[in-house]
Parts: C-alpha cells; sequence; structure tokens
C-alpha cells in the first residue's frame, strides 16, 4: 500500500492542513489587526496634545513650533492656507529646521484640514519612512500638522511576525510528526479490525478481537467481538446440523437397506417378510418426517414460511391432538386428557398451532415412563391465550433445560428417540406466529406452554375446520 494513501498519512495532513490553515489565518488576520491598533493608539496620542497645542499657540511666536514638538514629542509644522480650491499650503514654521519643508508641503492630512476646517487623522508614506499625523486649524486659519514616526511601531510588529512565522513553523513540525504517530497509532487499531474481519471471513473463529478503547473504534471492535461468537456459535451448529442430518438420513437408510437385502431371501416365511416390510415402513416414515422437519427447518430460515393469521379455537384443537394420540397413549400407558377454556380464540395459523402441538404431545408421550398422565390444557389470560402441555413424569434435568430447544439436541437418557428437531421447529413456528413457547420443569412437572396474540371468536360460533364435530 502506498503510505501516503493509508488513514494515518491522510488524517496527519489533515490535522497539518487545519493547524496551518489556524496559523495562516492569525498571519493574515491577527498581524494587520495589531499593527492598526498600534497605530490606532498611536494617532489617539497625538490628538489628545490637541487642547494643550491650541492652548500655548501664537503666530507672533518665531518658535512655536520648537516648543510644541518637545511637548508632544512629534515633529509638528504651522502651514499657511494660500488657498483652498486647489488646497495649497506654505509651510511657516517647522520643528526639524532646515532650509524647507517640501517633504510636507503636500501632506494628504494637512489639506483636508485645510479644506474641513476640522481635526485630520491619518497615517502617510514618506521616503524617510511611515508616519502617523493629525492636523488641525489654529485660531487664525494656519493649520498645525503633528506628525511622529512609526518606526518602532512597525519594527514591533515585524518582530510579532517573524516570531510568529518561527513558532508557526515549529508547531507544524510537531504537528506532523505527532500528528503522524498519532494517526498511525489510530489506523493500526483499524488494521488489527481488518485483520480479524480477514480471519472471519474465511471461517476462522479461534482468536479474540480485544481492543480496550472507549472510542467508536473500541465499540466497534467490541462489535466485531460480539459477530464472531456468533458467527462461531452459528458455524458450530451449521456442522452439528450436518453431522447430525447425515447420521439421521443413513440410519434408516441403511437399515432400509438391511431389510431389502433380507427380503430377497427366497426361504423367509409370510410372517417374517411382513414383520420386515412394516419396519421398512417405519423407516420410510421416519424418513419422511425427518425430510419435512428439515424441509420446514430451511424455510423458516429463509423466512419463506407462510403464516395465516386467523381465529384458532385452541379448545378445538387439543381436543382434536388429544383424539390424534389416543391409541398412542393406550398403547404407551399414558393418559391423555383436555381442559380447554372454550373461549381461548387465538390468532394464528391453525396447521402450525396443531403441528407445534402435535410436537409437545409427542415429546411428552415419547419421554415419560408408562403411567404418566399428559394433560394438554386451553386457557385465557390477561398476556393472552395459551396452549400447554403438561405431564407429571421424572422432569427434565436441569442441564438440559437450556439445550431442549436447540436443533437436533437430545438428551442423553435411555429414552431419547427422534431426530431431536420438533421442538426447535415448533419454538421457531411460534415465534413467526407473534407467539413464545416456554418451558418450566420443577418438582417433576414439565409443562410446555405456547402464548399467542389473542382474537375473538367468530360470532357464528362455527366450530373451527379441525375442531372435531359430535354427531
Amino acid at each position: 500500500m502506498n503510505p501516503l494513501r493509508s488513514v494515518g498519512a491522510r488524517l496527519s495532513l489533515a490535522l497539518l492542513l487545519v493547524v496551518a490553515g489556524s496559523l495562516t489565518l492569525v498571519y493574515l488576520v491577527v498581524i494587520p489587526s495589531l499593527q492598526s491598533r498600534l497605530i490606532d493608539s498611536k494617532i489617539a496620542q497625538l490628538r489628545s496634545s490637541e487642547s494643550r497645542l491650541l492652548g500655548q499657540y501664537s503666530s507672533d511666536y518665531p518658535f512655536f513650533a520648537t516648543d510644541a514638538a518637545d511637548v508632544v514629542n512629534a515633529r509638528v509644522v504651522l502651514f499657511h492656507v494660500l488657498d483652498l480650491n486647489p488646497p495649497s499650503l506654505q509651510s511657516i514654521q517647522d520643528s526639524f529646521g532646515g532650509p524647507s519643508s517640501v517633504d510636507v508641503e503636500n501632506d494628504p492630512v494637512a489639506l483636508r484640514a485645510a479644506v474641513s476646517g476640522n481635526l485630520e487623522k491619518g497615517s502617510v508614506d514618506r521616503r524617510d519612512g511611515h508616519f502617523a499625523e493629525i492636523a488641525f486649524s489654529a485660531t487664525d486659519g494656519n493649520i498645525i500638522l503633528v506628525s511622529s514616526a512609526l518606526g518602532d511601531t512597525l519594527d514591533a510588529v515585524g518582530v510579532a511576525r517573524q516570531r510568529l512565522l518561527i513558532a508557526g513553523g515549529i508547531v507544524l513540525a510537531l504537528v506532523l510528526v505527532l500528528g503522524y504517530f498519532a494517526a498511525w497509532m489510530f489506523a493500526r487499531r483499524i488494521r488489527r479490525l481488518e485483520r480479524a474481519a480477514e480471519r472471519i471471513s474465511s471461517g476462522r473463529f479461534d482468536d479474540a478481537i480485544v481492543d480496550r478503547g472507549q472510542d467508536e473504534i473500541g465499540q466497534l471492535a467490541r462489535a466485531f467481538e460480539r459477530m464472531r461468537l456468533r458467527l462461531a456459535q452459528l458455524d458450530r451448529a451449521r456442522r452439528e446440523f450436518i453431522a447430525n442430518a447425515s447420521h439421521e438420513l443413513r440410519t434408516p437408510l441403511f437399515s432400509l437397506g438391511g431389510f431389502l437385502e433380507l427380503l430377497d431371501d427366497e426361504e423367509l416365511d409370510p410372517a417374517t417378510r411382513d414383520e420386515f416390510l412394516a419396519t421398512a415402513r417405519d423407516q420410510v416414515t421416519r424418513l419422511t418426517k425427518l425430510a419435512t422437519e428439515l424441509l420446514d427447518l430451511s424455510r423458516l430460515d429463509a423466512g419463506q414460511i407462510e403464516i395465516e393469521r386467523e381465529p384458532v379455537s385452541l379448545a378445538g384443537t387439543a381436543r382434536l391432538v388429544a383424539d390424534e394420540f389416543a391409541a398412542v397413549g393406550k398403547r404407551t400407558e399414558h393418559t391423555l386428557a383436555v381442559d380447554a377454556d372454550e373461549d381461548a380464540v387465538a390468532l394464528g395459523d391453525e396447521q402450525r398451532v396443531v403441528q407445534i402441538i402435535r410436537s409437545l404431545v409427542e415429546n411428552a408421550v415419547v419421554h415419560t415412563p408408562p403411567g404418566t398422565r399428559v394433560l394438554v390444557r386451553a386457557e385465557r389470560s390477561r398476556a393472552g391465550v395459551s396452549l400447554s402441555v403438561e405431564d407429571d413424569g421424572p422432569g427434565i434435568a436441569h442441564e438440559h433445560l437450556g439445550h431442549v430447544f436447540e436443533r437436533f439436541y437430545r438428551g442423553d437418557g435411555s429414552r431419547a428417540s427422534g431426530s431431536g428437531l420438533g421442538l426447535a421447529i415448533a419454538l421457531e413456528l411460534a415465534r413467526v406466529m407473534g407467539g413464545t413457547l416456554e418451558l418450566e420443569s420443577v418438582d417433576g412437572r414439565t409443562v410446555f406452554r405456547l402464548t399467542l396474540p389473542s382474537a375473538e371468536m367468530p360470532e357464528t360460533g362455527t366450530p373451527s375446520p379441525l375442531e372435531p364435530v359430535e354427531a
């Protein structure tokens, strides 16, 4: 990379330009302003001498200009007005002495005073320097000019200008060095974030991103660290998902392959053949269920699953699912019961609500021992309407509570079975419908509670299409 294109170089150059611009502004504004103030101060000092000079003025006194110069510590010239159109003056007395006062005979300040009759002031340039002057009329119409050299004043301004240039050069050099160092340190932190982003983009999530600064770069680094942890978690979940999905698919496929080879044996008796076919059908059902669950997960992740928004009778849904699992409950010696509030009407997708409750009831039947009571309860509360599945089985171990909704997660007990996707799909479907799915497991009582937004029952009282209708 070209060093001049780096962030550090650009920041230091920007700082250098700002400081240089500030110093230039000071040089162009402050120095002329200082010079103007000093000249005005000198002129004001001369103006204060007007009354004293008029008080001792006498046209008959030949040494007026010389004595007045000693009083005001400046050159004093007395003019006689020859003409006003155009104005013309003749020097009568000059405190400088000498044969002539030709250098001041056409003095612009004195000429203005002759025309206006008032006190005039200003600064003029002559061959021998720059002067601050005032001119005013005497009692007899003559013009008194007081002129003071500004050499010392302008020398002081020149010294200030020179020192400002020297100090400005030193400051610019320090700014260039310190600014580049500070910008380099700043850019170094950005480069660390760049390298971290490259590592993350290449799939390496092991190295932590650390920046203890409290500024925007530190906040960005902490955001990168949160992103790294989240991506690492998602990457682990992806690898586990692929491994578990492969295992779940391989097991029934391997089993089906074995049964097909056994069915090729012509010596199999009909009873054994029927048993093998029934087992093969179970494996096909298992594969179909797994494929459906994987398809649902992919649609949920892509945000492409379609959800209806309509009133759903949770009481009818509870009875429907309980009827579906009645035969399963008898076979597994589970007692299924329904406690339904007819006013519990939710706003959601009826098919998806049934899918969620079906997964919850199946989970309760599969993971609890025979003789366990499973209760499906529909109720209405201030928070909305809810449909819960609770059992009085052994409960869920504390170390498993935070993982039951993870994909492919299954307990390590002997009763763990299934793909481990049902509860994960149920949780995502609840969220998509604007609801929640929560778990409570205390003292051998396990409750999965689906809460959905409340809706009003249809005015006709027509039961839901999925709700069983008594003949």
